[in-house]
Parts: C-alpha cells; sequence; structure tokens
C-alpha cells in the first residue's frame, strides 16, 4: 500500500446563527464561480448539484452586507454569473487567514506530523 504524505487542512467556519456564512467549501465555491463565471460550470466543477451550488451561493449572499455573487445578464453567452468586489474580498482573506494560521504553528505542525507513521 503506497502511503500518501500527510497533509494540514485549516477548517475555519464563520457562523451567522444557525447559518454558516464562509468555510472552506462555500470559499471552494467563489474560486470555482471565478473561475467559470457560471454556477452551474463550478457545481458540475467541485462534484455538487446546481441546487446545493446555488443554496450555498443564496446563504452566502443572505448572510454578508452584500452580495458575493451577482448575476449577469446578456453578453456573448447570454449572461453568467461572477464574484462581487465582496466575493473576491472574502476570498482573498480567507485564503490569507489559512496561510497565516499556518506559518504561525509550523513548528507545532513539524512536530505532530512527526508523531504519525
Amino acid at each position: 500500500m503506497k502511503r500518501e504524505p500527510p497533509q494540514v487542512h485549516f477548517r475555519l467556519r464563520i457562523s451567522r446563527g444557525d447559518d454558516i456564512a464562509i468555510g472552506p467549501g462555500k470559499i471552494d465555491l467563489l474560486e470555482a464561480i471565478a473561475r467559470t463565471g457560471s454556477i452551474t460550470a463550478a457545481a458540475k466543477a467541485l462534484g455538487m448539484s446546481y441546487r446545493r451550488a446555488w443554496l450555498l451561493v443564496d446563504m452566502m449572499n443572505r448572510c454578508f452586507v452584500s452580495p458575493v455573487v451577482a448575476a449577469e445578464v446578456g453578453g456573448p453567452r447570454g449572461g453568467g454569473t461572477r464574484l462581487t468586489l465582496l466575493g473576491e474580498e472574502l476570498m482573498r482573506r480567507y485564503r490569507r487567514i489559512e496561510t497565516a494560521a499556518a506559518q504561525a504553528n509550523a513548528d507545532d505542525l513539524a512536530a505532530l506530523m512527526r508523531l504519525l507513521r
């Protein structure tokens, strides 16, 4: 059996009441929307249903002071979806927090890794 090297995953989630406003899956979805320009294509790329992706986008749009994803009408493809400035900021800040957490805890993470088989 081939052994995969251990990996560290930070799972930051920010809740607003019972709703998870932002977390790793929602950030992945925002990044996929930014790449594809479409909720449908983003959902497909992430292996989730369009309905699930739409519900996640809707929840994010309701949790923040302004929408994080907006529909675009018209254009050569008949429209699409884009991140708002707030959506872009959420992605940037979330990934920056992940990086800072990993850097701040590098010594402890390395010590934990040495304890693995």
